[in-house]
């Protein structure tokens, strides 16, 4: 399929707020923020969360805090507990070894007492590119760690609904995965938006995916970007 219109320059910037401002009208910007945790118990959930569905990664993780008074108490428990505290999310068996490799990462960067605050005093670049040297963490997670935790900072997660929708609109290649899609997405968004527009951004588009973008089957013929999409054009036309 063809794309009718230049994505680059002023035009694709157009394009972006003209999205962004429709889908903040249709779930009502801003967003409120659905966490309140502190930047390491975010890198955590973030881990957990990782293909599973959000009542089961939560479900995990508040296994987890119970079951441990701290995260340093995780980094160095038997790894079958702390398998078993995270039974709930998808595979507990990779995921509970990965998540105390990187705690003991952590723990040999930064010392005693185990804390990510110190991300606040770096650039969002810098503070990315500190994350994701570790082996695990990627970059939605170093996203969601500035982003969704107390930081607050403007950084732009992107999960599977938010890049099917980005795909179907044109504003990334269909053959770009969701990882190398952060910074082709966020390089799109201006850059004087603070952290409230960027986090509303990641969740209209998220949003969207859920409720009206679906994977199989998606609502085109409610869908208040019909007119922006070349993809549910076509699929009007074709239908």
């Amino acid at each position: 399929m063809q794309l009718d219109f230049d994505l680059s320059g002023p035009a694709l910037q157009s394009r972006v707020l003209d999205i962004h401002q429709r889908l903040c009208v249709e779930y009502g910007c801003p967003i409120r923020y659905f966490s309140e945790l502190d930047s390491l118990s975010e890198l955590v959930s973030a881990l957990l969360s990782h293909r599973t569905k959000n009542r089961d990664s939560h479900r995990a993780f508040l296994q987890l805090r119970s079951q441990f008074e701290t995260w340093e108490a995780v980094r160095d428990a038997d790894p079958a507990a702390v398998e078993a505290a995270i039974a709930p999310c998808t595979w507990p068996e990779q995921k509970a070894p990965r998540l105390q490799a990187i705690l003991r990462e952590l723990t040999r960067r930064l010392g005693e007492p185990l804390s990510l605050d110190f991300l606040a005093d770096l650039s969002v670049v810098e503070a990315r590119a500190w994350l994701e040297e570790i082996p695990g963490i990627g970059p939605k997670t170093s996203a969601a760690v500035l982003s969704f935790s107390t930081l607050r900072r403007p950084a732009l997660a992107v999960d599977s609904h938010h890049h099917r929708v980005a795909q179907r609109l044109g504003l990334i290649p269909k053959t770009l995965a969701v990882g190398p899609a952060h910074a082709v997405l966020a390089a799109q968004l201006p850059p004087h938006w603070d952290a409230q527009q960027v986090y509303d951004n990641h969740e209209i588009l998220m949003l969207h995916g859920q409720r009206v973008c679906h994977y199989r089957k998606p609502s085109c013929d409610r869908c208040c970007l019909l007119d922006l999409c070349p993809s549910g054009q076509y699929r009007e036309q074709a239908s």
